[in-house]
């Protein structure tokens, strides 16, 4: 059965750090992507980081050099560091695995809470 596990999240206060991972189990996969996102005020899906197979890197806007996004494909886990952290990241993130054939496996998210 395959499955998806985030862990790490919490609380965290201003200027902190955090890591977040997720793990996806059940199975032998060939990684196409492995992203994170989060929703926007206007509940919008939005990108924090994503990390393709040959290790291209792309981020959202709003990280500017705040969030570092890795994976270790022998532990089908990647990794959200983030620090510099504010209160507006608070959110549920969400992780995503883009696997071939194309298929898509979501977490069921973790909560992140910046808050003094």
């Amino acid at each position: 059965q395959v499955q998806v596990v985030e862990s790490g999240g919490g609380l965290v206060q201003p200027g902190g750090s955090l890591r977040v991972s997720c793990t996806l189990s059940g199975g032998s996969f060939r990684f196409y992507a492995m992203s994170w996102y989060r929703r926007t005020p206007e509940n919008q899906r939005e990108l924090v980081a994503r990390i393709f197979h040959d290790g291209r890197i792309d981020y959202g806007d709003f990280v500017q050099g705040r969030f570092t996004i890795s994976k270790d494909n022998a532990k089908n886990t990647m990794y959200l560091q983030m620090t510099n952290l504010k209160p507006e990241d608070t959110n549920w993130y969400t992780c995503l695995f883009v696997v071939h054939p194309p298929k898509d496996y979501w977490g069921q998210g973790i909560q992140v809470t910046v808050s003094a």
